[in-house]
C-alpha cells in the first residue's frame, strides 16, 4: 500500500588452458595490506539481489524502504543476469553440448601500480562458453529485455543490437580453469593523458590460480619490469597489450599507472552515455536496442582533461554485470580517452563486497594508488553513487581532488527518483560541484583543486531531494553553502495546495500514518 501510494505521487507529477609458457609461472605476491593483495583462492558469494544500481538501498528510515521497493525495473534485471548452470539449465543443454563449444575469455583493461618489487598487474577475466543457439531463440529471449516492443519490430540495426548483447548475457561460466596470457608493448597507445607505449615487458604469465565457480580470476601478479620504466621515476602511464592464449577473444590492454599524478575514476551511464536507466522503458532500450549515444559534449570535457593534465590516467567504474561489458567498452574507446575498466563481477570474495561493490572497487584502486589524487564523475541517479563519492572524501581525504555530479533530476524530467546529498554537507565546496550540462565542468583548475564553478547554483538540502511535489528534507536552506542546524522539509518554490496534500502524505509515509 505504501509503495503504491509513493509510486502514485511520482508518476502523478509532471516534473517530478593454454600452451606452457616459456617463463616460470608468474608467483603471488607477498601480502602488502592496502596496496596489492595478492590472487588467492576463494568460495564465491553469489550477487545478492539488493547488491545492485537503486535509489536508495541502505538508509534505515520508512522513506528510504518506499523509495527502494519503488527502484527501477532496469536495475533488478541487471542485476539478475542468468549465469552458468542457469542458463545451461534453461537452454536444455547437456555436458557433452557444452564441452564441445569453444572457449571464450572476456579480459577487462586492468591497471598495475609500482613496489619496491616492480610493477604488479591486476589481471581480471571471465572464462566462458557461447551457446550456439538458433534466431528464433535468441530472438525470444532478447525480448524478455524489451519493454513494450520487440526484436521483430525494430529496424534490422537495433534487432541485431538486441540479439547480439543477448548473446554475450546467455553463456555458460567455465569453473576451474587456468589462464595463460602474454604481453607486450601495446602499439596503439600514444595522447590520451600522457599515455605511452611502454618500452618493454613483453613475457608470458600463467595466472596462478584457477578460475572461481563463476569463471572469474581477479588478482595482482608481478610481472617481469624489464625494459619497463619504474613508477616513481616517470608520471606517464605506460600501455601493454595483453593476449590470452588458446582463445582470440581475450584481448586488452594494461595500464601501468605511475605513483603520483592525478587518476579520473567515472561512472558511464547517464554521465558518458544517454541510459535514462532511471524510466524502465527507455533504459532497457538504449542499453539493448538503440546505438550507444554520448550525453552532449561530454567527449569534448575529457578530450580537454586528457591533453590538458598531462599526469592523467582514466578508470573506468561501472556497475553494469561483467556479460555486458564489451558494448561498454567498445563505446568508451570510440568516444573517450583510453582507460583501465571495472564492472561488477560475477562473485565477490568478501561480504561486504557483495553488500557495496562499487564502494569495494573504488575502496581497492584508492589502496592500490595511495599517493595519487582521484576525481569522481557520475550522476545522482545513483544511490551508491551519493553514499560512496563523498565516503571516499572522508576515507581517504587528502586523494578526493574533485566530485563531479550530473543534477539528472533537474536535466532529465524522466528522473523522478530522489537523491540523497546529505554525505556533502561536512565537505568543503571547492572540492565539489553538482553541475547541469558538460559545459559547467569548463575552465576549472582542477590541477589546484578548484573544482566548484561558483555560477552554477548547487540548491543542496543536505538530504533527500527530488521528493514529489518539490519537497526535500535535510538540514540546509537550499544552498551548499549553508549548513542550518535545524532539521527541515524544504519547499522549492511557491508550493500550492498539491503541494500541502504531498507534505501531508510525505509526512504520513515516513511516520507510518498510512
Amino acid at each position: 500500500m505504501l509503495t503504491l501510494v509513493y509510486l502514485a505521487l511520482i508518476t502523478a507529477l509532471p516534473l517530478i588452458s593454454a600452451s606452457p609458457a616459456s617463463l616460470n609461472p608468474a608467483a603471488a605476491l607477498p601480502e602488502q595490506p592496502l596496496i596489492t593483495p595478492p590472487p588467492t583462492a576463494w568460495t564465491p558469494s553469489r550477487t545478492i539481489n539488493n547488491a545492485k544500481r537503486g535509489i536508495v538501498s541502505d538508509i534505515d528510515s520508512d522513506l528510504s524502504s518506499l523509495i527502494a521497493s519503488a527502484s527501477s525495473d532496469v536495475a533488478a534485471i541487471f542485476s539478475d543476469f542468468p549465469a552458468g548452470a542457469d542458463v545451461q539449465s534453461s537452454l536444455g543443454l547437456d555436458n557433452s553440448q557444452i564441452a564441445a563449444l569453444p572457449t571464450q575469455v572476456l579480459n577487462l583493461p586492468g591497471y598495475a601500480n609500482y613496489t619496491d618489487q616492480g610493477w604488479n598487474l591486476r589481471f581480471r577475466a571471465m572464462v566462458y562458453k557461447q551457446p550456439d543457439l538458433n534466431q528464433s531463440k535468441l530472438n525470444d529471449l532478447a525480448n524478455g529485455f524489451l519493454i513494450g516492443t520487440s526484436v521483430q519490430s525494430l529496424p534490422a540495426a537495433q534487432s541485431s543490437q538486441a540479439v547480439n548483447l543477448t548473446a554475450e548475457i546467455y553463456v555458460v561460466q567455465q569453473s576451474n580453469q587456468n589462464i595463460t596470457f602474454s604481453l607486450a608493448p601495446a602499439p596503439t597507445a600514444g595522447v590520451d593523458g600522457g599515455a605511452v607505449m611502454a618500452g618493454g615487458g613483453s613475457q608470458i604469465i600463467d595466472y596462478p590460480i584457477p578460475t572461481t565457480e563463476e569463471g572469474d580470476v581477479d588478482g595482482f601478479v608481478q610481472i617481469n619490469s624489464a625494459g619497463l620504466t619504474p613508477g616513481n621515476a616517470t608520471n606517464q602511464t605506460q600501455v601493454l597489450s595483453e593476449y590470452v592464449q588458446g582463445t582470440d577473444t581475450g584481448n586488452a590492454s594494461a595500464y601501468l599507472v605511475p605513483d603520483q599524478g592525478m587518476t579520473v575514476i567515472s561512472d558511464i551511464d547517464d554521465i558518458l552515455r544517454i541510459t535514462q536507466i532511471y524510466d524502465p522503458k527507455n533504459g532497457l532500450f538504449n542499453t539493448f536496442a538503440k546505438p550507444f549515444v554520448p550525453w552532449m559534449n561530454m567527449p569534448e570535457i575529457y578530450l580537454n582533461w586528457s591533453t590538458s593534465l598531462t599526469d592523467l590516467h582514466f578508470h573506468y567504474l561501472t556497475t553494469t554485470p561483467e556479460q555486458a561489458t564489451r558494448p561498454y567498452m567498445s563505446f568508451i574507446y570510440a568516444n573517450y580517452p583510453l582507460g583501465s575498466f571495472d564492472t561488477r563481477p560475477l562473485n565477490f570474495s568478501n561480504t561486504a563486497a557483495t553488500v557495496s561493490i562499487r564502494k569495494y572497487l573504488l575502496e581497492r584502486i584508492f589502496q592500490t594508488f595511495p599517493q595519487r589524487k582521484f576525481i569522481l564523475v557520475a550522476d545522482t541517479s545513483n544511490s551508491d553513487v551519493m553514499r560512496d563519492y563523498p565516503l571516499m572524501a572522508t576515507e581517504f581525504p587528502n586523494q578526493v581532488q574533485c566530485i563531479f555530479l550530473r543534477n539528472t533530476s533537474a536535466t532529465d524530467s524522466l528522473d523522478h527518483f530522489p537523491y540523497d546529498t546529505s554525505g556533502f554537507q561536512s565537505l568543503n565546496q571547492q572540492s565539489y560541484m553538482f553541475f547541469l550540462v558538460p559545459d559547467d565542468l569548463k575552465n576549472l583548475d582542477i590541477a589546484n583543486g578548484h573544482c566548484y564553478n561558483a555560477s552554477i547554483k548547487q540548491n543542496l538540502t543536505f538530504g533527500y531531494q527530488g521528493l514529489p511535489f518539490g519537497l526535500s528534507t535535510g538540514s540546509g536552506n537550499g544552498s551548499s553553502n549553508s549548513t542550518s542546524n535545524a532539521s527541515k522539509v524544504a519547499l522549492g518554490g511557491n508550493v500550492g495546495p498539491w503541494g500541502w496534500v504531498g507534505l501531508a502524505l510525505l509526512g504520513s509515509l515516513v511516520f507510518g500514518f498510512l
